[in-house]
């Protein structure tokens, strides 16, 4: 019979997942990750952590003098938009060591011919040409220990990370397998959402490295309705969710109901006799007002880094806690504890 941990034996499943903090957050991100952690959160089906992956956010071009701000934004992001330190541990990759000296652990049993075939690591190899760096090789080594240090049941991720996920459960099976039972093997959570598209070229995913075409969630109303109004559309005028005919209309379309709600089949009803004018006025201000509390959180909040710095490091110290733990566990495991 399979060992149970201390967290799985007499707490609720362990959540666990991060974002990198390397400029504003886009709708995208919104939909596809921070919304999911909210609910997830409120749920109160889970122990959750959420943390700001700064190490993974060091494999890409930064700023060191802007990385700073970085966190502190997405800290605000976090606060602003609803997780609270008092239901999840909210932390800073960087103040937990374990994760780093789990991570070399690990790439002891990785074979190399796991990470040559990641196609993340193809895609982002290709946009960063000059900079193929080891750390973006390794990305998934490191984001396994992310998950295996706190004994996490389950990840809410993206599709385009299921493949790092796979690779974290392949390494559970040979690190249980070599050294006896020690890790649990994660399971993904998904979130039903369409992938938000640029809002001038309905091909291609929407992206911060072109700010006039996304959608950034602490954009100001002005700038949404600007946005929105420069949005390309398709040739007629009918207000129709079809992805292939209509690829751009269909994408406004998903950011409305995602926001509202409201099912695509009832947002051509109310825009039945309507243009794209009237629709793109309505969308702006639907998508002003939802964001609309949030902004004025996350203002008010960036006023006090110092209470931004003191809950990173309440949350860090707590997630290292459990952290430390199961890697003296798994130094004891592989024979290295003294």
């Amino acid at each position: 019979m399979k060992k149970q941990s201390t967290n799985q034996k007499f707490k609720k499943p362990i959540l666990i997942s991060g974002i990198q903090p390397s400029g504003r957050l886009h709708l995208g991100n919104y939909l596809g990750g921070l919304k999911n952690f909210v609910e997830l959160q409120n749920s109160n089906r889970y122990q959750c952590y959420f943390f700001i992956a700064d190490l993974h956010s060091l494999t890409e071009n930064y700023n060191p003098q802007k990385k700073q701000d970085q966190i502190f934004n997405l800290m605000a992001d976090y606060l602003a938009i609803g997780l609270d330190p008092k239901k999840s541990v909210i932390f800073l990759q960087s103040q937990v060591p374990a994760h780093s000296e789990l991570a070399w652990i690990l790439n002891t049993i990785t074979p190399i011919g796991e990470l040559q075939r990641m196609t993340q690591f193809k895609n982002k190899s290709e946009k960063q040409e000059e900079n193929i760096n080891v750390g973006l090789f390794d990305y998934p080594v490191l984001m396994a220990a992310d998950i295996l240090l706190y004994d996490a049941q389950y990840v809410p991720v993206g599709d385009d990370q299921l493949q790092h996920l796979e690779l974290t459960r392949t390494l559970v099976r040979k690190f249980n397998s070599r050294f006896g039972e020690t890790f649990i093997e994660p399971k993904a959570i998904l979130t039903n959402v369409s992938r938000l598209m640029s809002l001038d070229n309905p091909q291609k995913k929407m992206s911060k490295s072109d700010p006039a075409s996304c959608l950034f969630i602490d954009d100001s109303p002005e700038e949404i309705k600007e946005k929105i109004k420069k949005a390309v559309t398709d040739s007629g005028s009918e207000i129709k969710l079809d992805r292939q005919k209509k690829p751009a209309i269909s994408n406004l379309i998903d950011i409305y109901s995602n926001l509202t709600g409201i099912s695509p089949e009832k947002i051509e009803i109310k825009f039945k006799n309507k243009g794209y004018i009237d629709f793109k006025l309505d969308l702006a201000n639907v998508i002003s007002n939802y964001f609309s509390s949030y902004r004025e959180k996350k203002a008010e909040l960036l006023k006090n880094p110092a209470f931004l710095k003191k809950l990173i490091k309440n949350g860090s110290e707590k997630a290292a806690k459990v952290a430390s733990a199961k890697l003296l566990e798994v130094k004891e495991k592989i024979g290295i504890k003294i």
